[in-house]
């Protein structure tokens, strides 16, 4: 789309419904999740006015003050401060929550005082209704000197009016407010008077955030030193002027919410989220209670998807039964029915299954409980180097590492937002799911216990656990190696429980299975094709022989179970002859302690791209060897060993589940982790420590079962 011209920063406290009012101004479909730090990056969109013009809205990470500590702080703070390249916002809209304007006002006072056009959206009414508070919008209007718009994205209340208010500010029918929230010149006279000499543009707040943080701003050394030097000349004391501001803006804010804002007495009934909270926050209850969530998310993932999986793959296999039986015997029939359509067959497949996953996940995040799961496992979080906010990026981990591992900027302490990021690959992503599923329904009977238990899904939920605890053990024996040193605090806002928005969730679900098809399909397709070739094709010398061998045995048979039984055997050797054959008979080897025979290892090796390639990579070499319609998990099933033994035993899929659990088999992980940490040294550490705990593990599970 083309620069509108207008840009707005879209800026607030975490859990303020910024992210919802985002989506309703741009009708982007953004994640939209109830708890703190769900937004840890800078996105945009654009909203149209109704004189047809158009604004670009760009949605800047939580904040709860100018004095960033977080990563993602950072990313609004200098956006703010005009300190970013890409990004320079005309104006400010910032949402403020209505049950919770005292703190709120802090961080809107300083923006005030940055002298920005600044319109106010007041959110979440309905909750500050219902606590009991009532707010005078038009004498809060007063008090602060800008327009304040009450507004409740969820029900796209009042949307029209803060469009309006945008475009009267746009025009300057508002403009920045002339008077200081707080006389942030006194703070420091003289510092501020040496600043604005060499930058008159500056506020004198912003000249005193341009003492304080100056040096990571992108001035010139020659002004870093000029600005170092006013410091120490007027003896400027960062921490003594920042104590005084907020304490000042605290004063006023005061007097503000004595005129403008009536509060109900403290004693009165608490509200149904507090009474809520004492069960499920509950020193021992609250444990049950969320074991309890957890073993119902895994136990549902096979429940409701059961059917349309087993409907999609009889689908497939009678496509593809059709199609043999009506292409000619040429290479490009081989290809689309052993290439493509059993690639397509890896990848749909598996889209019910992740559209659960991603459904479940958005619930919890959207009723307010996936932040109480942090609250009850910071205790636990800590005795191994973590805390409370490192769930959240793990718990995301189930559905991917990569915005997980990015999610993590939400955690100030450098050691535990580096440990978190290190064991976050380590929790079951939803690329492993389609590995797991397969397997499972392989080795693991479909019995149900009780009547509704499913013994499938209890073995899901262990291996899920057993990433849990592999991650917490491995944080615990990293914190010894990692040798930053930095206080640690958990401070976490609970958000109000709220019923789930269906609408949201419905959209989260199909577009995760998008991602899915669209993203890991390409993935899967072009190794699924490339595949097909490398295992059709081989060096002449090789091929020729099988060929010539088979000829001779061919024209000596003479019934029809002999001729298909010949025919069968043929495939296989001329598979092994393969190109495709050739690299993983030469890494067989290495893998045979773990229970894998040469087509496993093949798998391993373009699993590296995308775990989930290893179904697509299965389908092709089965069906390059058996050129029949059974599905692909019955030709796993018959699948037998050069001794005619079982591939597929109890001992081999655990193992090879448990190494898919724990090997770091993702190039876009590894990508992340060095944009985080802006080294290559720690992909390298995950990526060798990983696969050698995968190769430990799945040999022990191997030699025990």
């Amino acid at each position: 789309m083309p620069d509108p011209g207008l840009h707005i920063a879209l800026v607030g406290n975490p859990n303020s419904g910024k992210t919802s009012l985002f989506n309703v101004l741009t009708g982007l479909n953004q994640k939209v999740g109830n708890f703190p730090g769900v937004t840890v990056d800078k996105k945009t969109g654009y909203t149209s006015f109704e004189n047809k013009t158009s604004a670009a809205v760009i949605d800047l990470p939580g904040t709860y003050s100018l004095y960033p500590r977080r990563a993602d702080e950072w990313v609004a703070y200098k956006v703010l401060m005009d300190a970013d390249e890409d990004i320079k916002p005309d104006m400010i809209l910032l949402v403020a929550d209505a049950s919770n304007l005292k703190r709120n006002l802090l961080f809107c006072s300083q923006i005030i005082d940055l002298k920005y056009p600044v319109v106010v959206a007041l959110s979440m009414m309905d909750i500050a209704r219902k606590k009991g508070i009532e707010i005078d919008v038009q004498g809060l209007e007063r008090e602060l000197g800008v327009p304040v718009i009450p507004v409740n994205p969820r029900k796209n209340k009042g949307i029209a009016q803060l469009k309006k208010a945008l475009l009267q500010t746009s025009k300057d029918a508002f403009i920045a407010n002339k008077y200081d929230f707080i006389g942030n010149k006194e703070l420091a006279p003289e510092a501020i008077a040496g600043v604005q000499q060499l930058y008159p543009q500056l506020s004198d707040y912003a000249s005193i955030h341009y003492l304080i943080n100056h040096e990571n701003f992108p001035l010139a050394n020659a002004m870093q030193e000029t600005i170092e030097q006013i410091e120490v000349n007027t003896r400027f004391n960062a921490t003594k002027t920042q104590a005084e501001e907020i304490m000042q803006r605290y004063g006023r804010i005061k007097q503000i919410m004595q005129q403008a804002v009536v509060e109900p007495d403290p004693l009165q009934k608490k509200l149904f989220t507090e009474q809520l909270d004492n069960l499920l926050l509950h020193r021992f209850w609250g444990y049950v209670i969320l074991l309890a969530v957890l073993f119902l998310l895994f136990q549902s993932i096979f429940w409701l998807a059961q059917f349309p999986m087993d409907a999609i793959d009889w689908g497939f296999s009678k496509i593809t039964g059709w199609f043999n039986n009506i292409l000619p015997d040429a290479w490009w029939g081989d290809l689309l029915t052993n290439g493509l359509l059993a690639g397509l067959n890896g990848i749909l497949v598996f889209v019910p299954q992740i559209m659960i996953l991603f459904g479940l996940i958005t619930i919890l995040e959207d009723t307010g409980y996936m932040a109480r799961i942090s609250f009850l496992s910071d205790k636990l979080m800590r005795k191994v180097g973590l805390n409370g906010k490192s769930v959240m990026p793990m718990i995301s981990g189930f559905a991917c590492a990569v915005p997980a591992i990015m999610s993590a900027r939400n955690i100030e302490n450098r050691k535990e937002r580096l440990l978190t990021i290190l064991v976050t690959p380590l929790m079951s992503c939803s690329a492993r799911l389609p590995v797991f599923t397969i397997l499972i329904a392989l080795v693991v009977p479909n019995t149900y216990y009780l009547g509704f238990l499913s013994l499938q899904g209890l073995v899901m939920m262990a291996l899920y656990l057993l990433g849990t605890v592999m991650a917490l053990i491995v944080s615990s024996v990293l914190k010894f190696f990692i040798k930053l040193q930095e206080k640690s605090f958990f401070i976490l806002e609970l958000p109000v429980y709220r019923a789930p928005r269906w609408k949201n969730v419905g959209i989260t679900m199909v577009e995760k299975a998008r991602i899915f098809i669209t993203d890991a399909g390409k993935i899967i397709i072009v190794i699924s094709l490339l595949l097909w070739f490398l295992s059709s094709y081989g060096p002449s010398s090789r091929m020729d022989v099988v060929e010539q061998k088979y000829a001779a045995l061919q024209a000596s048979q003479t019934t029809e179970e002999g001729k298909a039984e010949l025919e069968k055997q043929y495939s296989a050797e001329k598979l092994q002859n393969s190109y495709a054959g050739i690299l993983g008979k030469s890494i067989e080897p290495a893998i045979k302690p773990l229970g894998y025979d040469w087509k496993i290892g093949i798998a391993l090796i373009t699993s590296f791209a995308a775990r989930e390639v290893f179904v697509g990579t299965m389908a092709t070499l089965y069906s390059v060897e058996e050129d029949d319609d059974s599905t692909l998990k019955q030709k796993m099933e018959s699948a037998k060993r050069e001794d005619g033994s079982k591939v597929y035993t109890l001992g081999t899929a655990l193992s090879l589940m448990v190494f898919y659990l724990l090997a770091m088999q993702c190039m876009s992980t590894l990508a992340v982790v060095k944009r985080e940490t802006r080294t290559w040294k720690w992909p390298v550490v995950q990526l060798i420590y990983m696969t050698a705990l995968a190769y430990f593990m799945s040999w022990v599970v191997f030699n025990i079962f």
